[in-house]
């Protein structure tokens, strides 16, 4: 159930500016986005014209999960998200970086694999240019955008959210009018690839299609920012969520049912597709509204990157320099730039989709411990009323996670753990560097005294 809470909000060093508005738009923008206009085509590879099912499928699975964040993030309202909640429940050091750590490696992953989205298909039909040095100036401009402040980020996405919604809506129209011409197939909506059953088809799709629902979570990182956190949340959560699977079913029958599944497969910008079916849109218009819906989802990844270090550096998991701020904008700098640069380095590392699986793999770890952790901090009270999910929710949504995992390519496993490797050495040196400065602090106290 939901409860109002009448209390004041929490003391935070950062800016609260972000209304509830803002929040359901900062959502919807950042789960709309690649997931549609770039990932339709390796859907129609795993479920032929049924791209809609596994779209119907990962999001009752993103629901589920987004339960238990509704639960903690109005419980304990601070930046760290899925971290702290580790941390709380588990009472492990290493437990709660290694899923801080995860988050973050997922968040500056999307970013890499949004970058390269990004100059792909839809920015060739501008520019001639080659995609890895692309997608580095692109990541730069959005640190750049994210430094600047929350809210004047939350102002773009506003903007930006508009005009992605407003490019998928296009393609339902346009597909609309194709069919209403009795051009395309329907009958494509019920056709499975050679040699695919219904279930191979819909877990298969299913794990691409979760990649389109991803980002929600990342709203936790930013909800010491939010104001009245606990009474907005979980509308704009759940609200975000139902209306861009809404937006995503409808792409998702109106795209086979238009151009042949085969055809969607072969782009990399498969809703040009669509829209060239219709010839009534110039494809210079849409690949604008493509390339804003790609640039919003690396912006507001990037946010929630940097939020994410941000918090993790305050707990003491990272290196505290990532924790400082810009006097005047009051954004964490240090942690912008870095998780900027990871992402840059990552641009070079993979196809999107490779990118897309890892991120859902290293998030289905995340989402596993967040569900876990819910269930565990049911025996922490606290004296704010919050939102609490009905408890078979946090345990099926355990059970669709590990569902995923068996799903997962060796590659992507091998990707993610390297990542992962990565995040235990940082650990390792963290805690000897913390190791060494408490005694000089304990020294210093005694010689003070």
């Amino acid at each position: 159930m939901t409860s109002t809470d009448t209390g004041a909000d929490a003391p935070t060093r950062l800016k609260r500016s972000v209304t509830g508005l803002l929040l359901f738009l900062f959502i919807l923008g950042d789960v709309l986005g690649a997931g549609v206009y770039a990932l339709v085509g390796e859907l129609s590879a795993e479920a032929g014209g049924m791209v809609w099912l596994p779209l119907l499928v990962a999001l009752g699975m993103a629901l589920l999960t987004a339960a238990s964040y509704a639960e903690l993030v109005t419980k304990y309202p601070q930046a760290g998200g899925s971290a702290v909640y580790a941390q709380r429940a588990f009472g492990k050091p290493v437990v709660s970086f290694l899923v801080g750590f995860a988050m973050l490696a997922a968040g500056v992953t999307s970013a890499a694999g949004l970058s390269l989205a990004f100059a792909g298909d839809y920015l060739g039909v501008f520019l001639d240019v080659p995609a890895i040095p692309a997608a580095i100036v692109f990541l730069a401009l959005v640190a750049a955008l994210n430094a600047r402040g929350i809210k004047e980020s939350m102002r773009a996405n506003l903007v930006m959210t508009a005009i992605e919604v407003s490019g998928l809506l296009l393609v339902v129209v346009l597909g609309a009018i194709v069919l209403g011409r009795g051009e395309g197939d329907p009958g494509r909506l019920l056709e499975l690839p050679e040699g695919t059953t219904v279930a191979g088809a819909t877990l298969g799709g299913a794990l691409i299609a979760f990649y389109s629902f991803v980002g929600f979570e990342t709203s936790a990182n930013v909800a010491e920012e939010v104001r009245d956190v606990r009474r907005v949340y979980p509308r704009a959560l759940f609200g975000a969520l139902v209306t861009a699977g809404v937006v995503y079913l409808l792409v998702g029958v109106v795209a086979p049912a238009v151009v042949a599944p085969a055809d969607l497969q072969a782009s990399s910008g498969p809703l040009l597709e669509v829209v060239r079916a219709s010839g009534g849109v110039p494809l210079e218009l849409f690949s604008v509204v493509a390339l804003i819906a790609v640039a919003n989802g690396a912006l507001l990844t990037m946010i929630m990157s940097s939020r994410l270090a941000y918090g993790m550096a305050e707990e003491g998991l990272l290196p505290r320099p990532l924790a400082r701020v810009l006097p005047n904008r009051r954004t964490p700098v240090v942690a912008i730039v870095v998780t900027t640069v990871v992402a840059m380095v990552l641009t070079a590392t993979g196809s999107l989709v490779d990118l897309a699986s890892t991120v859902v793999l290293l998030l289905l770890f995340v989402f596993l411990s967040t569900n876990l952790a819910v269930l565990v901090l049911r025996r922490d009270r606290v004296d704010r009323p919050h939102f609490r999910a009905w408890t078979p929710l946090p345990v099926l949504a355990i059970v669709t996670c590990l569902v995923l995992l068996t799903q997962q390519e060796p590659r992507h496993w091998l990707l993610a753990g390297v990542l992962l490797a990565v995040g235990v050495v940082l650990y390792l040196v963290t805690r000897r560097s913390s190791a060494r400065t408490e005694p000089a602090a304990d020294a210093d106290d005694d010689a003070r005294a």
